[in-house]
């Protein structure tokens, strides 16, 4: 069976919008939905910058790459790559606050430290930087494009000394301005960069974003629109994913793998009949497109170390499911025949 063409909506053209939400009143008034919840909170750039403080190698007291220069040196990126564009801000979210106390008031009751007795940093960080004069249509729904990543120092080895590597996540991508829900693929994601200086980081974003090929991620989720699934076969695919974590590992090695947890496959269910945006239709079908955003939906209760990859894990699923459609061939994960 032939692929079925590709609908488009609308042509990729860069397209000047609204300025972006930029305070808590205009998040309200916008519904505003992080692109992440989980455990996080909000932090914003000049918050790390005056507050935090930076983790050092207990070896020789030198200084990690701190979040704040990751988000600098992602800025600097885009602002290079994209100077005739508008950028956004960048929004943050941290997760896993670190405490501590200056030398002075190690004696003191945590009740009566003073605000500039307090240490504090955050171990894990996640970030987006929109472009959103540069958008695209899928499914009706506006998408901008986005640069982000991830900054776990629970993956440094902070027993060492400077010049060890250092991890991070960097992607490229799409946000869909209905939801927030991040659109991530491979061809726009470094899943374990390492580095030992900031040079180094500065290049391997640089590479990422240039390498980039926005239209052909715009195609390939265009294509999802296309192909819907009835109700009996998403039953079926619901079904198989909650049975998915407990094969063997020999027979789950012969089938794609599925990051997402049981919690999350049931928000799926509930939001397959409810969700304002993405539900199914009134025959019970939904299309390729809704089902990989009520994924990447649910992405935003994954921690922040999963995140990223959970974000790239959603498209595959659901790719493979539309290439099965396409082909009209059986997998573990869905029957072109139900």
């Amino acid at each position: 069976m032939d692929y079925i063409d590709i609908i488009t909506e609308a042509p990729f053209e860069p397209e000047i919008i609204q300025p972006a939400i930029s305070n808590e009143a205009d998040l309200e008034l916008n519904n505003y939905r992080p692109f992440i919840e989980a455990n996080t909170i909000e932090s914003s750039l000049a918050d790390i910058k005056k507050h935090h403080i930076i983790p050092v190698y207990i070896k020789d007291n030198e200084t990690l790459i701190s979040h704040y220069d990751f988000i600098e040196t992602t800025m600097n990126v885009v602002n290079a790559e994209y100077c005739n564009e508008r950028i956004s801000q960048p929004i943050v979210r941290v997760s896993h606050p670190m405490k501590g106390r200056i030398p002075e008031a190690r004696n003191k009751p945590a009740n009566e430290l003073l605000e500039n007795e307090k240490t504090l940093y955050y171990e894990r960080m996640a970030f987006i930087i929109e472009i959103p004069s540069i958008q695209g249509v899928v499914g009706g729904n506006t998408l901008s494009l986005t640069v982000g990543g991830v900054k776990s120092y629970s993956q440094d080895n902070l027993y060492n000394k400077k010049g060890s590597d250092e991890h991070f996540k960097v992607f490229i991508g799409f946000k869909n301005s209905v939801c927030t829900n991040l659109c991530v693929w491979t061809d726009g994601f470094m899943s374990d960069l390492r580095v030992n200086s900031i040079g180094q980081l500065e290049g391997a974003i640089k590479n990422l974003v240039e390498r980039y090929n926005a239209n052909y991620q715009l195609s390939q989720m265009q294509r999802l629109s296309n192909y819907l699934i009835t109700e009996k076969q998403f039953s079926f695919l619901i079904g198989r994913c909650r049975m998915y974590p407990y094969l063997s590992p020999n027979d789950r090695n012969e089938i794609s793998p599925l990051l997402f947890g049981d919690q999350q496959l049931g928000t799926i269910i509930k939001d397959y009949f409810r969700d304002k945006d993405f539900h199914k239709d009134a025959d019970g079908n939904i299309n390729l497109w809704n089902l990989y955003n009520l994924f990447t939906g649910v992405n935003k209760s994954s921690y922040i170390d999963s995140f990223l990859d959970r974000s790239v894990n959603a498209f595959q699923f659901v790719e493979q499911i539309r290439m099965c459609l396409d082909k009209k061939l059986w997998s573990w994960f869905i029957s072109p025949i139900l």
